[in-house]
């Protein structure tokens, strides 16, 4: 029995090429990599039945996508715009809540809240929270950045980076750093302990008892801390620091054949109160008095002022190591 004659189903290069991607990405919805499917084995001169039962699917659902495909191509394949609720909110207003977002702020507050914009613009807080997401808008969030205006700061970066993931042959590299002002706090009662069904108790208020500060250098290679705590922040007490790692390093470094010393000391940019005491601070303090115990000083600065990072390396008797 002969049927109706059928509509001649012709698939060039480029939309067989667009059939076998969406078949075989896994991305692609499963009902599209049927429809696909259904297309490539039209294709190939099987009749719609043969191709129902090699699918699973009934033979209207073969005539209604072969006739898609011959009347509007690949895009026939795909799903039409299904009816809904019309849109309510505009470009319009959806520019406005982005452009009020970025350059205005509440009279009340820092930043605008999905609330706060809600009520100024009439929408609700759901749309409003959408139209952030769309955009990537994130009011409440910041960031924090530090440009430099040192010239050579490229240079210097490469050096001190270098320090780490080279450092000199015979030497020990730390990395010291300080964290000073630290509260000495104490409960104004004594703390009651925890028993059973009852958590640890405690005030809420404290009183001082001074503070202090903390100057630690770390070995890189070995993880190695030494630390101080000092009761004051100034040139006598990083001196002494600096005396502190002189006897903590040990004086039988092997290297070369022979004994050797060498020390590479990375200093953080919060060592010193300020620029111009840190400045006249390693001048005077460390070019003249750390030489005299075998230093070598070289400055690389990270950021406009002149000694955020410092590395000092040791020397013994005049030979750099």
């Amino acid at each position: 029995m002969v049927g109706r004659p059928k509509a001649e189903l012709i698939v060039s290069d480029e939309d067989r090429a667009t059939l076998t991607r969406w078949t075989a990405r896994r991305t692609t919805a499963q009902a599209l990599a049927l429809r696909s499917r259904i297309i490539l084995r039209c294709a190939t001169g099987v009749p719609n039945i043969v191709v129902a039962q090699e699918l699973g699917v009934a033979d209207q659902t073969v005539c209604k996508w072969r006739g898609r495909f011959i009347k509007k191509g690949v895009a026939g394949l795909l799903d039409e715009p299904r009816p809904g609720v019309p849109r309510k909110i505009t470009d319009d207003q959806v520019e406005a809540v982005v452009v009020k977002t970025l350059e205005s702020t509440p009279r009340d507050a820092t930043h605008w809240s999905v609330r706060s914009m809600a009520a100024a613009t009439g929408m609700s807080r759901p749309t409003v929270h959408r139209i952030w997401k769309a955009f990537g808008l994130q009011p409440h969030r910041t960031e924090t950045f530090k440009l430099s205006t040192d010239p050579q700061l490229i240079e210097k970066v490469r050096d001190i980076v270098g320090l780490y993931l080279n450092p000199p042959e015979r030497a020990m590299v730390l990395c010291a750093d300080e964290k000073t002002q630290i509260q000495a706090l104490d409960r104004t009662q004594p703390i009651l302990p925890m028993r059973p069904g009852q958590a640890e108790r405690r005030t809420h208020d404290y009183k001082r008892h001074g503070t202090t500060s903390l100057f630690a250098a770390l070995d890189v290679a070995s993880g190695k801390v030494i630390g101080e705590l000092h009761r004051r922040h100034r040139s006598t007490e990083f001196r002494k620091f600096l005396d502190r790692i002189d006897a903590e390093v040990p004086h039988d470094l092997e290297g070369g054949g022979r004994p050797v010393r060498g020390l590479s000391l990375s200093l953080g940019n919060e060592f010193e109160i300020s620029c111009s005491f840190r400045c006249s601070y390693l001048q005077n303090v460390v070019v003249q008095d750390v030489t005299e115990c075998g230093f070598n000083l070289h400055r690389i600065a990270t950021c406009d002022r002149n000694a955020d990072v410092v590395v000092v390396q040791h020397v013994v008797h005049g030979e750099e190591c």
